[in-house]
Order: structure tokens, then sequence, then C-alpha cells
């Protein structure tokens, strides 16, 4: 079960303010946890942090799990102050309209409001339309511009302004799910395997970037510092027990029913198949995700880093994905810990990577 501490540590890091290319405030937050077990903490240039445990193991392990979150970005300040953004990652403009924003000025920073054309003064054929980012603007309080750019700069990045809350039967939401669920997972299974270390080095990363990642993000210039033969990916996969959703198209996917184990084109059989007798062996819960091509997680870019890494891929169920209250289920967090912990105390010297 997860701990009163560890559920502390992850509401911390959700609430923390770290977009794609911004991601300090929540990397020092893990970091900071991190040293109170792991045997070396480090950060790379890329922004990316790394914690490990066993370093003079057989076989190096990699646990990926991505910081950032979506956020925005200040494209252009008006002569009224008002504020006009440009998304950072992958935004549905619909959720920002009546949001506020938080914005990481450069002397501290600076909310504001999303503001928009109220309806009663829209023509009727407007209010069908969806709403486009050069909809909206967001208002700082500013009078004009000299003032608006006395807080903020054209660049500044921005997040929904919001905390984690606590649902019933176990449910989390926050706005920053996607990924930093996967930071919080690897850094709770490297803290359960410090507990009784098999015969591998496992370094935990919290990878920067993958919501912009077409390029591999932090990932690929972190997996080229481990150089591991294994890596394990954590991130979120659509939830499918909510209404609307096509699960001949997706899979099935419930919140509660576990961590999902994906199977497919660039996926280790080796890995996928240890995966998937660690949690039969140790009666963890889990569903199967087919994936006949990428992922769109940073499982593509590790895998191929360097001369090839044996890379699985495990994802959490997540309800409304990139919105401003994504959901997950803490027993499926808890249970991706565990499988991840007991498979890396599976590896040791003799597993054999290559599918013969």
């Amino acid at each position: 079960m997860l701990s009163s501490s560890s559920i502390g540590f992850l509401k911390r890091l959700l609430d923390a303010p770290a977009p794609s290319g911004f991601e300090t405030a929540a990397a020092r937050a893990w970091r900071a946890e991190a040293e109170t077990f792991a045997e070396k903490v480090t950060v790379d240039v890329a922004g990316n942090s790394m914690a490990e445990v066993n370093g003079r193991g057989a076989v190096t392990i990699m646990l990926d799990g991505h910081i950032d979150e979506i956020g925005v970005i200040v494209q252009y300040i008006d002569d009224d102050g008002y504020i006009y953004i440009a998304p950072i990652g992958g935004w549905d403009p619909q959720v920002l309209v009546g949001q506020r924003i938080r914005f990481l000025g450069a002397k501290g920073d600076v909310l504001g409001v999303v503001g928009k054309k109220p309806i009663h003064l829209m023509k009727t054929e407007d209010r069908e339309h969806s709403s486009k980012f050069s909809d909206l603007w967001v208002d700082i309080g500013a009078r004009k511009r000299s003032e608006a750019e006395e807080r903020l700069d054209v660049g500044d990045p921005g997040v929904i302004d919001s905390r984690s809350l606590d649902f019933p039967n176990g449910r989390l939401v926050s706005r920053s799910i996607d990924d930093r669920i996967g930071a919080f997972i690897v850094l709770e299974a490297l803290r359960r395997y410090a507990e009784r270390p098999g015969a591998a080095r496992v370094v935990a990363a919290a990878t920067t970037q993958e919501e912009i990642a077409w390029h591999g993000g932090g990932a690929l210039v972190c997996a080229h510092c481990i150089n591991p033969q294994i890596a394990l990916v954590v991130d979120v996969t659509f939830a499918t027990d909510h209404p609307n959703v096509e699960k001949k198209e997706i899979g099935e996917h419930k919140m509660g029913g576990g961590p999902i184990i994906s199977r497919g084109a660039l996926i280790s059989p080796v890995v996928h198949t240890l995966l998937r007798e660690t949690a039969k062996t140790h009666n963890i819960a889990h569903a199967v995700h087919a994936v006949g091509r990428d992922t769109s997680t940073n499982a593509d870019a590790i895998h191929i880093a360097r001369e090839g890494v044996a890379t699985g891929l495990v994802s959490i169920p997540n309800r409304y994905m990139h919105s401003p209250n994504e959901m997950v289920d803490l027993a499926d967090v808890d249970n991706a810990a565990t499988l991840i912990a007991e498979f890396c105390r599976a590896v040791t010297e003799k597993t054999d990577l290559t599918a013969r």
C-alpha cells in the first residue's frame, strides 16, 4: 500500500507547475524525495533527473516516467495588457475556456483568467463553432501593455491553476496526471526495490519534454546517459470505463483493474513476457494493451537508443486525458510500483533479452 508520506509527496509533485521545457519545479521535488533513499541522484543538461540503486548491479534497468505536463506560453501582449497564448503540447482549446492560468513569471507567479466573448454577444452561427486558441485571451488585471510587461514577458510558460483532489474510492484528480504519475511510480518502484535489491542496477528517471517529443525528448538523452540493457516506460493510457468510448478501437482498460502491460511492434517480447509472469507470480491484477505501431510514449525513442534497448511499457488507466481534471485510481498506482519493483528483482545476469 502507498504510505501517507508517499501520497503526500505525490500531491506535491502533481501540484508543481512544470510544462514541457520548464520542468524545474517538479524535478526539484522529485530529486529531493529521491535523496531520502537512493544511492546517487543526478540531473543532466536536458533537465532529466535520475536516481540510482545498486550501482554495481550486473544488468542496468532504466525506469522512465516523464515529468512534464501540457501548458501554455505567452505569445503576445497587446496594448491593453491582454495576454495571448499558444499551446505547449496537445490541447483541446475548449477545456481552457473560463479557466484560471498560473504563469511562471521571472518575478514570481502571475495569475490570469481565460477570456472569451460572452455567449450573449455571439451571433447564432458563432455559438455552434468550437473555440480556437486565437479566440481566447488571458486577463491578468493589467490596464496597459507596459503594466503587463512588468510582470510577464513573451515566452513565459503557464499551467492551469488547480490543485490535486481526493475523490471517493481511492481516486485522485489532477491536471498533471499525464505523466507526473509515471514519474512518481518509477521512484516509488525504486524505493521498494531498494528495500531488497536484486542483481540489477536500477536507475529511475524523471524525463523531460515528452509532450513535445517528436524528436525523442529528454528520454532519448537520458537513455544514452544511463546506457540500459532494459527499460520500462511508465505512462498513462485511456481508461475505457466511461461513456462514449469505443473499446473495439482501443481495448478495455478499467480504472482499478490494475496496470496495463503493452504488447506489440516495438515492445520487447522478452520484457513483456517477464512482466506478465511477474504479475501472475505476485497476483497483481493487470490487463494487456495491443500496440500495432508506435506507442506515442517515450518507449518509441528509448527502444532504438544506442544499439537498442529491450523496452516494455506499463500504463495507468487515466480518465479525461489532457484536461484540467485527469483521474486515476491509486490502487493501480500501487500495483504498478509493486509490479515494477518485482520485475527488477526477477532480472539476473543470465536473463536473455534476445527473443530466440
